[in-house]
């Protein structure tokens, strides 16, 4: 048994046989069905005496059989994956040979001219042929299953027992390489448990089920597309899967997948961090932000960044004009200008370095391109470096958003898009009062415009949302980087959680809400439920497969906060033409005295006084308190 199981390892080890090779195979099948029904009728000494006619005259009939194997492609197949489909079609092949062999014999006698052979002998060698086709590709799928399971194979259940889940089961054999084999369903009702689908049993769902895989184990769970959503409710049941060390499987064309078609092994991807946080899928009428983008001249800034990279992607699809794609960052762009060539070059992009506070450079740009829509991007977000650099957060978030905003209005820009974020709710920290300040210009200038007071035609759009997935700085990049090196984990503090929003869901909500807005709105996104972030570091932990990695607390940072607010607690919000995005209902700035107040504020940073800065900051944005930062003096003095 030892030397059969040595073979099949050698021969599964290799490139599938080539499709001559079964060929071949599959014509000596048909010779021999047809040497042995010959003699099993006319006896062993005719047969011998016959062996050279009758095996030209087997030849000239295996001309129509090979028809068949070619009609049908049964050649073409690899046998260790073979299903009943290419059974059905063994079947088919010898049929359509046999039946041009009798044609053949009823219409033009060739009876006359070669060996003799009856009518029944020919079905019972087709009949006979099939039989060993068959029998030989099950024979050898059943070997492969059995001698690479315990190797190359992994344990798996599958849950759900509906049309998803037997759409996995009926892919796992025909995918190359076959990397699970099933040993059981999982089903959340109790009409499917204990009874056998595909071969195997159907457990329940329950307090038993971890148990049950560890004693047959069972190392994956692959996920039925209609159960996905089902299993991210459960997070008990994903907490105890993970903890058990059972990994959890997931269709890449969950989204697509037409209901029908089965959805092999290949198809399947291990659950990284970003599947299991809990969130609401997002619909977004992409149709009429494409009406509105198409043909136009679009300028996006930060445009090298996570958000603004991913701002132009989508943007590209829509086929406008022209792209002004504005970032300080030199590589980044270069990966941007090298996208663009090679996945839209039928879109015209000027890829340009420069700083938006580069008031000369940014007007030459705006007066060559006459951008229709401005989508701003571009910002300093990471909040420790703007508590040591508050001049730096000045000068880049608040005289870079002025810079852009007044070009905008001068070189008759139809709507100009914000990108804010929710620390500029009630904010704690320089970089969030930064980006309210910012919100408070684009309103009241969109306010002056309204009026009179300054003329114009712009358009003025805020969009807030919370922590974007893979963003750069964003924690998931910084806990994978961790684990790979062995830990520690660190973690702020045990309670702190945080909203969570993916790169592509987000930027799709920011076009739509900019450009269904009317102007002067901020539209706020719900994010959906929070993320307790020592939980999403554990997961992450438990994911990787890592073992003895900590997690270690290490304090607040300057100016952060336990969790992020969406709103001022004076603020309430207003319905929209979409349930994930609300208008903002704040307190009003007029646009001279915050202008005038901004004026102040850019002439005390550029003193490099962090103190004066900031108290000029706080005065402008009443609500703006520090926490765990040297800032919290100015609050206590006032």
């Amino acid at each position: 048994m030892s030397a059969i199981n040595t073979f099949f390892r050698w021969y599964f080890s290799r490139n599938a046989l080539p499709y001559w090779g079964v060929l071949i195979f599959d014509s000596f099948v048909v010779l021999f069905s047809g040497l042995v029904c010959y003699g099993l009728d006319h006896g062993p000494v005719s047969t011998y005496h016959n062996f050279w006619p009758l095996l030209g005259t087997l030849f000239f009939y295996l001309i129509f059989f090979i028809i068949g194997f070619r009609v049908t492609r049964i050649y073409s197949g690899v046998l260790r994956y073979s299903s009943f489909a290419d059974l059905y079609r063994i079947g088919l092949a010898n049929l359509i040979g046999l039946s041009c062999v009798v044609i053949l014999r009823w219409f033009f006698h060739a009876d006359d001219y070669l060996v003799p052979i009856r009518t029944k002998e020919l079905i019972f060698m087709g009949i006979l042929a099939t039989a060993i086709m068959a029998a030989i590709r099950v024979m050898v799928k059943f070997m492969y299953e059995r001698v690479l399971d315990s190797t190359t194979h992994r344990a798996a259940f599958i849950y759900g027992v509906r049309t998803g889940g037997i759409a996995l089961a009926k892919g796992l054999h025909v995918s190359d390489p076959v990397r699970f084999t099933l040993k059981g369903f999982v089903s959340d009702a109790d009409d499917m448990v204990g009874h056998t689908l595909q071969g195997v049993r159907v457990y329940k769902n329950d307090g038993d089920l971890i148990a049950t895989m560890k004693q047959m184990k069972v190392t994956a769970l692959l996920v039925s597309p209609l159960k996905r959503d089902r299993l991210l409710e459960n997070q008990d049941m994903v907490n105890n899967l993970l903890d058990a060390g059972i990994g959890i499987y997931m269709s890449d064309i969950a989204q697509k997948w037409d209901g029908k078609s089965d959805l092999g092994a290949n198809t399947l991807h291990e659950v990284q961090i970003e599947d299991l946080l809990p969130r609401e899928e997002i619909q977004v009428d992409l149709q009429a932000v494409e009406e509105l983008l198409r043909g136009q001249r679009i300028l996006i800034t930060g445009s090298a960044g996570s958000i603004g990279s991913e701002m132009v992607r989508q943007i590209a699809k829509f086929q406008p004009s022209e792209m002004i794609l504005v970032d300080e960052a030199e590589t980044p762009q270069h990966d941007i200008r090298l996208m663009m060539a090679g996945q839209h070059p039928d879109v015209p992009a000027e890829t340009i370095v420069t700083s938006i506070t580069n008031q000369s450079r940014m007007e030459q740009i705006f007066r060559s391109h006459r951008p229709d829509f401005v989508f701003h991007a571009a910002a300093y977000k990471h909040v420790p470096m703007m508590e040591d650099n508050p001049s730096e957060a000045v000068f880049n978030n608040i005289y870079g958003t002025r810079v852009i905003a007044d070009l905008s209005v001068k070189y008759g820009v139809k709507k100009f898009v914000m990108i804010s974020t929710d620390k500029a709710v009630n904010p704690t920290n320089v970089m969030g009062c930064s980006k309210r300040i910012c919100e408070i210009y684009c309103q009241s200038l969109n306010q002056a415009i309204l009026d009179g007071v300054v003329k114009g035609q712009t358009q003025f759009v805020t969009t807030r949302f919370g922590n974007v997935l893979g963003s750069n700085g964003s924690v998931i990049p910084l806990f994978r980087e961790q684990i790979k090196n062995g830990g520690p984990v660190t973690v702020t503090h045990p309670n702190i959680i945080r909203y969570f929003m993916l790169i592509p869901e987000a930027c799709k909500l920011v076009l739509e809400a900019g450009t269904m807005g009317k102007g002067g709105e901020i539209f706020v996104f719900d994010m959906g439920k929070p993320v307790k972030i020592a939980e999403l570091a554990r997961r992450m932990i438990l994911l990787s497969g890592a073992i003895n990695v900590e997690v270690k607390f290490t304090g607040l940072r300057d100016g952060e906060k336990l969790y992020e607010e969406v709103l001022n607690d004076q603020e309430i919000t207003k319905p929209t033409f979409n349930k994930k995005i609300k208008i903002a209902q704040v307190r009003e700035y007029d646009y001279a005295e915050a202008c005038q107040a901004i004026d102040q504020l850019l002439e005390l940073s550029l003193q490099y006084d962090d103190m004066e800065t900031v108290r000029q900051m706080k005065q402008i944005v009443p609500e703006y308190k520090s926490q765990h930062s040297k800032y919290e003096t100015l609050d206590k003095a006032q």
